[in-house]
């Protein structure tokens, strides 16, 4: 026979490896807290010949919602699913899509040249294209001159 919904996520959270505090038994619901939650995207991280590529499945997400930052080796990708209609928890069969605020930061294999970066959102999926350092542009020559 079926168990209620209640039931199996009343069971969940009397397990004892979800307590805080294991000497009184009394859990801490803090990790439930949505405000202070943040989503986390999955992303794709590969090289071209010339390009370092990032992409991440962002459906539901308008471009200027998205905030992409390029340092030398790291890529941050924020932004903020907003829900398009308010529903009662008590009438989800089953939830499973993230709403609210999302990041995720990548430390890039390469260093790139975060200035010559370009991001496009196509199709849910967005892409970041960050042009790789030619090594020779990292080694700067000098020319030795003799002392005075």
């Amino acid at each position: 026979m079926a168990r209620k919904r209640d039931e199996i996520e009343e069971e969940i959270l009397e397990d004892e490896f979800l307590d805080d505090d294991k000497s009184t038994g009394e859990q801490s619901e803090e990790w439930m807290n949505e405000e202070e939650f943040e989503g986390q995207l999955a992303v794709d991280v590969y090289q071209t010949k010339d390009d370092i590529v990032v992409k991440a499945p962002i459906a539901g997400v308008k471009p200027e919602d998205i905030d992409v930052a390029i340092s030398e080796d790291v890529v941050t990708i924020r932004g903020d699913r907003k829900e398009q209609e308010v529903v009662e928890k008590d009438n989800f069969y089953v939830q499973e899509c993230f709403w609210g605020s999302f990041s995720r930061s990548v430390i890039l294999p390469t260093s790139t040249v975060a200035e010559k970066a370009e991001a496009s959102l196509k199709d849910g999926v967005l892409s970041i294209r960050i042009p790789k350092v030619v090594p020779e542009d990292k080694v700067k020559k000098i020319k030795v001159k003799p002392a005075a």
